[in-house]
């Protein structure tokens, strides 16, 4: 199963692809950052436009996506939901199925520990993934360990439902 992990932001997405098999492994991970002083409408669009192109160029089968927790900056907050619902409209577009998973949940999924430290949280995408060294920027990190939560939340659930099974071209079978 090819998953996408999403940490969504106004100024700065991160994303992850990895393939979840007998093992996880990374496939691409990266960082979108948006031009500061620029129109919000024309930052949208180049989230938009470049996570359409990862999701056209890996096509995974599911799209894993951070939860946003209520920041004190109002406007941080405002904007951050708005780029997250980019994100869930580029996917919904795509015909990608969409996943939702706090920031508890992903750190309980990774280190299981939900309130583990987001150094933890990132050696441990590291050995998870078997890279050399630890992803950066840090919102690519975030996103791996949200694609992660969702590999470890899709073997629990099949192993409920053995009927459970997700196709190369997407979607459950």
């Amino acid at each position: 199963m090819r998953i996408l992990g999403i940490d969504p932001g106004f100024g700065r997405t991160g994303y992850g692809v990895i393939e979840a098999g007998q093992s996880l492994r990374a496939i691409e991970y990266g960082c979108i950052e948006t031009v500061p002083n620029t129109p919000n409408g024309s930052r949208f669009r180049d989230i938009y436009e470049a996570v359409t192109d990862v999701i056209e160029r890996y096509r995974p089968d599911a799209t894993a996506i951070e939860q946003l927790f209520f920041n004190r900056n109002v406007t941080t907050a405002f904007t951050a939901a708005e780029a997250r619902g980019v994100v869930v409209l580029a996917a919904e577009l795509a015909s990608v199925p969409q996943f939702s998973y706090t920031p508890m949940q992903v750190k309980m999924a990774v280190v299981g520990y939900g309130r583990a430290e987001k150094r933890q949280v990132q050696e441990m995408v590291r050995v998870l993934l078997h890279l050399p060294s630890i992803p950066k920027p840090d919102d690519a990190a975030d996103a791996l360990a949200i694609a992660i939560a969702h590999a470890h939340s899709y073997r629990i659930a099949a192993r409920v439902d053995g009927r459970a099974r997700y196709t190369r071209k997407g979607g459950q079978q």
